[in-house]
């Protein structure tokens, strides 16, 4: 059946498995355990972003897909030699590679779609 990727969130297993979980605010109200347990595969979600990223975040067990589907918007890798800003216009995709920390700066209202492994992402005020 399909589904609104905004609202339902899929997580792959390395078994080939994919599973519909939650998405948006819901999975974030879902018990911690949950959350944990969906992070444990690799986790496909999409965003919608009006404004700035209110935080960095830093996914320590794998690199990060981070595909811009619309919109303009900054990438803001806090690398070993300094920030370096990726410009995502349009249609463009990066590769964050584990354990960088990032953060988003919005031009204009995008979307955004995020494949990573979720468990242990950390997070610090932007």
């Amino acid at each position: 059946m399909p589904f609104d990727p905004l609202s339902t969130y899929v997580q792959l297993q390395s078994s080939g498995v994919a599973t519909a979980v939650p998405g948006g605010d819901a999975f974030w109200l879902l018990p911690p355990q949950e959350v944990e347990a969906a992070g444990s595969g690799w986790l496909i979600s999409e965003y919608e972003f009006a404004a700035d990223w209110p935080t960095w975040e830093m996914h320590p067990d794998g690199d990060e897909f981070v595909y811009l589907l619309s919109g303009c918007a900054d990438l803001l890798l806090d690398e070993p030699g300094g920030v370096r800003t990726l410009q995502l216009r349009g249609s463009a995709a990066v590769i964050v590679p584990r354990g960088i920390w990032h953060t988003a700066k919005i031009h204009e209202p995008s979307r955004m779609l995020h494949v990573t492994l979720g468990a242990g992402t950390q997070t610090r005020p932007a």
